[in-house]
């Protein structure tokens, strides 16, 4: 944006009468299109611009089919994804009720840092979406630091009917990033659309936290989707060649930035389809992925669908077996159906002789509930003497849970002499 133009704006804003800015001529646009630089190269690339006053961006279109596989899955997929939420009725993060599938935006941006605030800028923003034939890319670049006027006005009236973003850190990152410059430009461009907002890296870590030595968007491609990057540019790099263009304006240095975000798009596509499988039931878990739905379940207070998957394990696993018991017993105390709970801390306690909870857990019932002292003393002195094995990890919290001991211990042998 030129600095003339830039006054000129900031006068509409100081003087009372405020004119409306002629709209350029198409012989006007004729000739800018000829004066922008390597105008054949974008071309080439499947990529034009886009003219607003006297600055532009670059947007690049790319279409792929919906039978097109992308990993595991094929893009048509997400629409059945979609759909199988519609008969859920527990509320979770990705639930898509009331959505369609092309209601969905999975969107990525590409930026000069990692950092947040103002200095970091966004100069590229892709999005995917799914049309009724097609699955359609959209790539908005900014060839410049003064063009984000006709960025952000091009992008923000392409999405002014959004509903609901899909993201991979968008919620930490991405969407911050954007409401930070549109911030700064607010007054010559539309307003940001409200919608709903899925953010996978959330899921992700809820999921593989513990079987993945990482959770960044590559690394699940890769273990979890079945998609297998070749020649692809990475993100950390995305920045450096940025500079590079700015510095030396040859935009082939970006074809890689190009790829490697159009491809974040499209997997976030399937990402979203095998995620949603997952927590719905419908596609194949794992016995651990089963495990993490249903501790999912059980924080959202989906107490129903938790133990349905929690029971699942039961009937399907072995390594977690033990854990799964402790969470259904704890859930059924919870729904006051505690003679289930008492039975599963009955089996808790043949099958592992190293945790003393459900000892504790069956001394409360016990005591509180059949008033039988000496077997609530029985099984608090069970857990003291399994609770005494282990190393504690401070010394303080050492000191809490031996005084809870020995006060319910104390408060036992009481009650025993009184009733006795």
């Amino acid at each position: 944006m030129s600095i003339q133009n830039k006054l000129n704006r900031l006068k509409k804003h100081m003087v009372n009468h405020v004119s409306t800015a002629p709209s350029q001529t198409k012989a006007a646009i004729e000739v800018s299109r000829k004066t922008i630089e390597h105008a054949e190269y974008w071309d080439r690339f499947g990529a034009s611009p886009y003219f607003f006053e006297d600055d532009y961006c670059i947007i690049r279109k790319v279409q792929y089919p919906l039978d097109h596989a992308w990993g595991r899955y094929r893009f048509s997929d997400v629409k059945e994804a979609v759909s199988t939420w519609q008969d859920v009725k527990a509320s979770h993060p990705l639930n898509a009720k009331d959505l369609d599938a092309s209601d969905l935006l999975f969107f990525d941006t590409e930026t000069t840092g990692l950092s947040g605030g103002a200095g970091n800028t966004i100069f590229m923003l892709g999005m995917s979406q799914i049309k009724e034939d097609h699955v359609s890319v959209h790539q908005f670049f900014l060839p410049g630091p003064g063009s984000e006027v006709a960025l952000y006005h091009y992008f923000l009236n392409h999405v002014k009917e959004l509903r609901n973003l899909v993201t991979y850190n968008g919620k930490s990152f991405d969407w911050p990033q954007v409401k930070t410059r549109h911030t700064l430009i607010r007054d010559f461009v539309p307003s940001l659309p409200e919608f709903g907002h899925f953010d996978l890296l959330h899921g992700a870590r809820r999921l593989w936290k513990d079987s993945l030595p990482a959770v960044k968007l590559s690394v699940v491609e890769k273990e979890i989707l079945g998609v297998n990057r070749i020649h692809d540019t990475p993100g950390f790099l995305a920045p450096m060649l940025y500079f590079q263009y700015c510095n030396e304006g040859d935009p082939s240095l970006l074809e890689g930035v190009f790829q490697h975000n159009e491809w974040d798009v499209l997997s976030l596509i399937t990402l979203y389809t095998h995620m949603s499988g997952l927590v719905t039931g419908k596609s194949f878990r794992t016995e651990k992925e089963t495990y993490e739905a249903a501790r999912w379940f059980e924080a959202l207070n989906e107490h129903e669908q938790s133990i349905e998957f929690y029971n699942e394990v039961l009937n399907t696993g072995t390594s977690l077996l033990f854990q799964s018991k402790k969470s259904l017993a704890a859930l059924y105390k919870k729904q006051n159906k505690i003679d289930v709970s008492v039975q599963y801390w009955h089996d808790l306690l043949q099958e592992n002789d190293l945790d003393e909870e459900p000892a504790v857990e069956l001394s409360k019932y016990y005591e509180h509930v059949q008033k039988d002292y000496e077997k609530a003393l029985h099984f608090a002195l069970l857990a003291y003497s399994i609770w005494k094995g282990k190393k504690r990890l401070t010394k303080r919290k050492e000191e809490q849970e031996k005084q809870a001991f020995a006060k319910r211990i104390e408060r036992l042998e009481q009650r025993i002499i009184q009733y006795s």
